[in-house]
């Protein structure tokens, strides 16, 4: 099989994929609607992208709709920057502010109008031909690779805000929802660098290298998004999402200090601390896996605000860690009793609250020093 053909099936398969699950997230039945909608977007704009190898094969030479397939690159990375911000926050709307990624893909198509989409087909075979001297591939490729660079930067400083406010305001389900993400957005990134690099090489006295490169990510693509249907059918609650009104306690405690007129005294912090202990051993809302530092302070009657710079702020614990620290003095209970020694370690967890057997390892052992089997063994 030669390299031609290689690189065909290989697009073929990535394409049949992509299209498959870009049906599927447009046709089922979800509350998450506008996610899958930009998933799907895009799938299909990478898939066009990658039929680059199936489109030459049915072109007779260079083209307006051919050069728009090669610029809707720089649609993929906005896209899926929206898409992140619609899976962090349950309240993301599409907004006409957002009309604002859609610039550089405006440019470069304007900057390829003078030589390029408005000359004849012999003026746009010499236009490809010198390809590695013109001005316009030159910056088109180069916006690519700035944007490529600058969203994905971009994704990785939301998750990391996102991951603050999880922990700051949610005990359950959320970090699961970060965690994936953030694995997706890792793999992701490290294909786009590989794009970069394969790119490099194009416009390089090596441009054979580009072509095993493409192959490789030909390779990869189908895998990745098949990664991401398995997540996806398997794990439904990964998508989860937050209120993009939260706010971080350290942009809380800034409001504070210069809003000393309604700041909360020590007193009031006392009192609200120790009705917040009082409620966590005698209600034990912790038992509730998708605890939210909103139901506590409803229960309590103590503003949000307040409670999350009591917990976040004055007991230097985020809420996450909190909740945590009650669900495992809970579980040592249990694993000291003797007439539950039957009671399994997966048993125990889903019984104080864990709703994952890796969360419950991590926060137990960070509380303890020694893994739940450990220190049922060491009694």
């Amino acid at each position: 099989m030669d390299k031609i053909n290689l690189i065909l099936i290989l697009t073929i398969v990535t394409l049949f994929i992509s299209l498959f699950l870009a049906f599927f997230l447009l046709t089922v039945q979800t509350k998450h609607k506008i996610s899958n909608i930009l998933f799907a977007v895009f799938l299909l704009v990478t898939a066009i992208d990658t039929s680059h190898p199936l489109f030459d094969l049915g072109s007779a030479g260079p083209s307006n709709l051919g050069m728009l397939r090669t610029t809707l690159a720089l649609l993929q990375v906005p896209v899926f920057y929206l898409y992140v911000l619609s899976v962090c926050y349950a309240d993301f709307k599409l907004k006409p502010k957002y009309l604002f990624h859609l610039l550089p893909f405006l440019i470069a198509n304007a900057i390829l109008l003078p030589r390029f989409y408005t000359v004849d087909t012999a003026s746009k075979i010499n236009f490809i031909l010198n390809r590695q001297d013109m001005i316009e591939l030159q910056f088109t490729h180069t916006l690519i690779h700035i944007q490529i660079v600058a969203y994905f930067v971009a994704v990785f400083v939301l998750l990391r805000k996102v991951k603050k406010l999880y922990l700051e305001n949610y005990a359950g389900a959320s970090m699961t929802s970060y965690n994936w993400l953030f694995q997706f957005t890792s793999v992701l990134t490290i294909l786009y660098l590989i794009v970069i690099l394969k790119n490099w090489f194009k416009f390089s006295d090596y441009p054979y290298i580009s072509e095993c490169i493409k192959i490789v990510i030909l390779v990869f693509q189908p895998f990745i998004i098949c990664w991401y249907l398995y997540k996806a059918l398997n794990h439904p609650g990964l998508f989860r999402s937050i209120d993009s009104k939260l706010k971080l306690t350290s942009d809380l405690v800034l409001e504070e200090k210069n809003n000393t007129q309604t700041g909360v005294n020590e007193k009031e912090y006392n009192e609200e601390l120790l009705k917040l202990q009082q409620y966590m051993v005698e209600k034990q809302p912790f038992l509730n896996p998708s605890l939210t530092i909103q139901d506590v302070a409803s229960d309590i009657k103590v503003p949000v605000r307040n409670l999350s710079l009591l917990i976040n702020h004055k007991l230097e614990q985020h809420f996450y860690d909190f909740v945590n620290a009650y669900r495992i003095e809970y579980a040592m209970d249990i694993l000291k009793d003797a007439t539950k020694s039957k009671v399994t370690v997966l048993e125990i967890l889903y019984e104080v609250g864990f709703n994952s057997k890796s969360s419950f390892n991590t926060a137990f052992k960070k509380h303890t020093g020694n893994t739940p089997t450990s220190y049922r063994k060491n009694l």
